[in-house]
């Protein structure tokens, strides 16, 4: 896991235009599909959102990433209505700064503050999404698409945050991981 998440890393600092998912054309599952699993922003992103939501446990681990989907909707809708939202991307990259740190702090917050916290950025994210929309030539199975990937890319993060519950450094291997999101965060901020 560690040799993927710097070579991911690298080529992100080498390859910037390749951190971004929101050049994808075409249409249908296959492209909604492909926005939040290859760009990186957006997987970094919803990979954290699903350790954040193991860490926290209870009711968060299936909370947390319900509320991201679901407002991440609302954001594409906004996206697709050409509702107006300042500085998506820097939204999007501040979500991968933000999250980095929450998981290397890994305070234990209350499941409607963490709810509020995700739902925040999914709006960035979602609003991503809709925007390719319209150029689709099915906006429905896209959908249907980036939920799929936004899902499967919060179950591996809860199954990254519970195999590390387990693991004897697994709080510092989620510590190191929040802290490598947060830099790749900070790098998009600044880049």
């Amino acid at each position: 896991m560690k040799k993927l998440l710097s070579i991911f890393a690298v080529a992100s600092i080498i390859f910037p235009s390749v951190s971004f998912a929101h050049q994808a054309s075409g249409g249908g599952f296959l492209a909604g599909l492909s926005h939040p699993v290859l760009g990186f922003d957006h997987l970094l992103a919803m990979l954290s959102v699903g350790v954040l939501s193991a860490q926290l446990g209870g009711k968060s681990l299936w909370l947390v990433p319900a509320s991201f989907v679901s407002i991440m909707l609302i954001g594409g809708v906004m996206g697709l209505n050409n509702i107006p939202l300042i500085s998506v991307e820097m939204g999007i990259s501040l979500s991968v700064l933000a999250l980095g740190i929450a998981l290397t702090i890994e305070k234990k917050l209350a499941p409607f503050l963490a709810m509020c916290f995700v739902g925040f950025f999914a709006i960035f994210h979602g609003y991503a999404h809709g925007l390719e929309m319209p150029q689709l030539a099915s906006p429905i199975a896209y959908v249907v698409g980036f939920i799929s990937g936004t899902a499967g890319i919060h179950i591996v993060g809860v199954l990254v945050g519970r195999f590390a519950s387990k693991s004897t450094n697994g709080a510092q291997f989620l510590r190191y991981l929040g802290a490598g999101i947060a830099g790749i965060g900070f790098h998009l901020i600044v880049m």
